[in-house]
């Protein structure tokens, strides 16, 4: 059999890709490593934070406004509670780049956006403690994904769509051509298109084609906290995300009695993805723990923590693309921290890009291209 679309990584993208692909009428065939959502991705974890004025650069914000769009469109098909409207506060000095790109970004595609000096804000939070040159910038509209679900979600809606997934089936090698050949532990697959969206795996996996991409598997970590829930549950404590001169920190409240969450975005090891990640230990504790008694101080111990893989690319824009020679290849990749509020909305365009050669977004951020200044990557 010869498949429309075959897509490697059955995650947050590559599943929400299928859905939109299966139901226009395409036989698609989904292969994954594991069976998701599983905890060997950047996908698990729980939450997810959904902004719209980005601190990233306002060219995400039509992006991000289209997931959020798709997000309430699968909660309605699936009947389910997938966002929570948290709010979200973004926190850092007034000159920092984050700030200043989160309030362009507002002004830009008048998003709702509160002004809060650090008094203000302690005040209308009880639970922060922040020094006085800090300010927060508070999105009331952003909010929370529960990540397992909206793949779940997809994952049912992409099945009975009529699309194929095979799970526990790693993908050893891709054959370029006409015809696109995936060989698996178990099987040689065919198909006229194919997409990427592997995580950590896609740089090992475009290998076997001789191509070589610019994203580095890194081991990241994050931890709850026991919480004081009149001062720390979602009703009362948005989502956060804390921008420093050399650091940030992102989080949650206390989301279902579960304690407050936090992680820090920047930073992390270099692993290889198929060696097993440390565990959570006391010295990933220390910087968390750090951070949550200055600026968070009425939260308790420590209840637990996970780790999790990044696939980072050197600027931290992700990687959608044809793949230069072979055009009937997609890759989605280099999602670097902050790809799953887009997930949604990464389907929708790698399916437009299949079937339409292009997509109705704007993604000449995410080219290969823009690395042929730094780097000879492609070897092909």
């Amino acid at each position: 059999m010869v498949y429309d679309v075959i897509i490697v990584g059955a995650g947050s993208m590559g599943m929400a890709a299928g859905y939109y692909l299966a139901k226009e009428g395409n036989k698609v065939l989904m292969l994954d490593a594991f069976t998701p959502p599983h905890e060997e991705g950047s996908h698990h974890g729980d939450t997810r934070i959904i902004r719209f004025a980005y601190g990233e650069g306002a060219s995400y914000v039509p992006f991000v406004k289209r997931a959020g769009e798709l997000w309430q469109e699968l909660e309605s098909l699936a009947n389910e509670n997938l966002f929570l409207q948290t709010g979200v506060v973004n926190i850092g000095e007034p000159t920092c780049d984050f700030i200043q790109n989160v309030k362009a970004s507002s002004a830009l595609y008048d998003l709702a956006l509160e002004h809060y000096s650090a008094t203000e804000a302690m005040n209308k939070w009880p639970g922060l403690f922040l020094p006085e040159d800090l300010v927060a910038c508070f999105e009331p509209t952003a909010g929370v994904l529960r990540v397992e679900a909206c793949i779940q979600a997809y994952k049912k809606l992409t099945l009975e769509a009529g699309a194929s997934l095979q799970t526990n089936e790693k993908v050893l090698a891709i054959q370029a051509g006409e015809i696109v050949q995936v060989q698996t532990v178990h099987n040689l697959y065919k198909a006229k298109h194919l997409i990427v969206t592997a995580g950590a795996w896609a740089t090992e996996l475009l290998q076997t084609m001789g191509v070589t991409i610019p994203v580095t598997p890194t081991r990241k970590t994050f931890a709850w906290f026991e919480a004081d829930e009149e001062l720390y549950r979602d009703e009362n404590f948005p989502a956060y995300c804390f921008e420093f001169a050399d650091s940030t920190y992102y989080g949650f409240p206390s989301i279902d009695g579960a304690g407050l969450k936090l992680g820090r975005h920047d930073g992390g090891e270099v692993i290889n993805p198929n060696t097993p990640l440390r565990p959570f230990d006391d010295a990933d504790l220390v910087d968390l723990q750090n951070f949550i008694h200055q600026f968070m101080p009425k939260h308790g111990a420590i209840k637990y923590g996970k780790t999790c893989k990044y696939s980072m690319t050197p600027d931290e824009d992700f990687i959608i693309d044809f793949l230069p020679k072979h055009q009937n290849i997609i890759i989605a990749a280099g999602f670097s921290g902050h790809g799953f509020k887009f997930s949604s909305a990464v389907g929708e365009v790698l399916a437009e890009l299949i079937v339409d050669g292009k997509s109705k977004q704007d993604l000449s951020t995410f080219k290969l291209n823009r690395f042929l200044k730094n780097k000879d990557w492609y070897n092909a």
